[in-house]
């Protein structure tokens, strides 16, 4: 019998936000079940002394999950911690402690370490210094069936993580975070391995969190399953996901341990490269081989010819042309037919594209324009559109394009639900970067879903057996979100011909002042 995952959340900087972080917790909690441990890194408390946290030191309030912090950051909040060893801050939150390794009665084990670098002498109370990561990576490692640790807890960025990745554009990883994480992270099995040139290891996911109740809305909070690594088949331990990169620290290990200036690592020439599906996300390497030769440049694609009557190639004469409401140069906008609302529509190529990973540059570029335009028209209605698009069995691309009333829910009550969904139906719903490209998950041909959010967030799941053609009507159907259950087969919801047209009328006239197709 397979071992039941645990389930966890790991949160960023609380700076005293203590209510915002636990509300958000139980709600969470509420629509997708309890969860087993809240991680919190940086900075717990905020710089000034608050209320809020006294009412929680007294029991007034209480923490709604088992929570670990790490220490202080700064010199402000050294004096909440003044057990070096970790200690019970109020009930249902543990200071976890300067350095160590927790493990929970699952056999999870979590190896955190708490501050700032530091290589001054003495090291301040909020920092840690070369000789706390050499204490922490000789207690784990000395072990001879050592393999690696299932979590590493710290506070800033290893340093040189975003090596094999597009710029986040807010922290350049290259010049910043630290190089003793980086170091420690090495040390501790890092899931990365140079692809075709040693034995498979496990893979690591870098998480990176913004700071509780930020104004820009940015991610705080992230939820996981894990399986203790010591209850892991070693076969199923090493599988690798097609999405990882090759290892940033592996040229700093050694220079770090002794506290050098570290150089900034030499990109090696490996003869593939994947993506990492985690927070901050990559560029894609050119793969030249061994002999460094610049690759050929590479020639506009015609789109493909389809292989038989196509329902979607606009110049098909099976395309129900009366839904066509707006047409592009290499897209078009159609009303879909039994939509969820009166205005769902798709984003559809006007070629033959069997997905998004197919298309050519001057395709994506336009539906881009597409989506853009699209939430701004829906938002002048007072809506958010969700998008999503199922690769399985299907022969031409569909964007599909869901307005939902700002009335009916906020977008991350949107996201649990499909989270939520996907768990009860056992489908791997994985968060990606917002900046990322799905050509850089996918690979042609490959069947996938993958949901697009308003504020950018995305879900994709790696569809490999079967899969629930109506998943995604399903959750923006149900109670969660549209409350239209009745809805979430399309062959129900169809309508005549003339009913058809009339409604295409209708969104034709409310879309002309967006319409970016009669600009000059």
């Amino acid at each position: 019998m397979a071992q039941k995952p645990l389930r966890l959340l790991a949160c960023g900087d609380v700076e005293g936000k203590f209510d915002v972080l636990f509300n958000r917790v139980r709600t969470i909690q509420k629509k997708s079940g309890n969860f087993d441990l809240l991680l919190c890194v940086g900075n717990f408390f905020g710089s000034a002394q608050d209320a809020e946290w006294e009412e929680y030191k007294t029991g007034n309030k209480k923490a709604p999950i088992q929570t670990y912090v790490l220490g202080a950051n700064n010199q402000e909040t050294a004096n909440y911690f003044q057990d070096a060893d970790g200690c019970e801050l109020a009930e249902n939150i543990t200071y976890l402690g300067r350095k160590g390794i927790f493990t929970g009665s699952s056999g999870l084990q979590i190896v955190y370490l708490s501050g700032t670098e530091s290589l001054d002498e003495p090291v301040p109370a909020y920092s840690f210094s070369p000789k706390d990561v050499s204490s922490l990576r000789t207690m784990l490692c000395s072990a001879s069936q050592f393999k690696g640790v299932d979590i590493l807890l710290t506070s800033p960025w290893p340093k040189y993580v975003g090596s094999f990745g597009n710029s986040s554009g807010e922290v350049d990883t290259k010049n910043c975070g630290s190089a003793l994480i980086s170091s420690l992270a090495m040390s501790l099995k890092p899931r990365n391995h140079v692809v075709l040139q040693e034995s498979a290891q496990h893979a690591t996911r870098f998480i990176a969190l913004a700071n509780v109740g930020n104004p820009e809305k940015k991610k705080y909070l992230y939820a996981f399953s894990i399986v203790p690594m010591k209850l892991m088949a070693v076969a199923e331990l090493v599988k690798q996901p097609p999405d990882v990169t090759e290892n940033p620290y592996r040229d700093s290990g050694k220079q770090a341990a002794g506290g050098k200036q570290i150089p900034a690592p030499q990109e090696e020439s490996a003869c593939q490269f994947f993506f990492d599906l985690s927070e901050k996300q990559g560029r894609k390497r050119p793969s030249t081989g061994r002999d460094n030769k610049p690759p050929h440049a590479k020639q506009p694609r015609k789109p493909p010819q389809p292989p038989g009557p196509c329902w979607f190639c606009l110049a098909s004469p099976e395309v129900e042309k009366h839904l066509v409401v707006n047409i592009g140069t290499h897209c078009y906008l159609a009303l879909a037919k039994g939509g969820l609302s009166d205005d769902h529509v798709l984003i559809l190529p006007i070629g033959h594209y069997q997905s998004v990973v197919e298309l050519s540059a001057e395709v994506v570029e336009e539906v881009e324009k597409y989506k853009a335009t699209l939430q701004r028209f829906f938002k002048s209605r007072g809506k958010r559109c969700v998008l999503f698009e199922r690769n399985y069995r299907s022969h031409h691309l569909q964007l599909q394009v869901i307005p939902v009333p700002l009335s009916c829910c906020a977008t991350d009550d949107i996201k649990d639900a499909f989270i939520t969904q996907a768990q009860e139906q056992q489908i791997e719903l994985l968060e990606i970067p917002e900046h990322s490209d799905i050509k850089q998950i996918a690979q042609p041909g490959a069947a996938y879903f993958y949901v697009e959010l308003d504020t950018g967030e995305k879900l994709f799941h790696r569809i490999k057996k079967n899969f629930p053609l109506q998943f995604g009507r399903e959750v923006l159907a149900s109670e969660a979100i549209l409350n239209i259950p009745e809805k979430a087969d399309w062959r129900q919801c169809q309508t005549s011909k003339d009913e058809e047209e009339a409604l295409a009328r209708r969104f034709r006239k409310d879309f002309e002042p967006f319409d970016f197709t009669l600009d000059d």
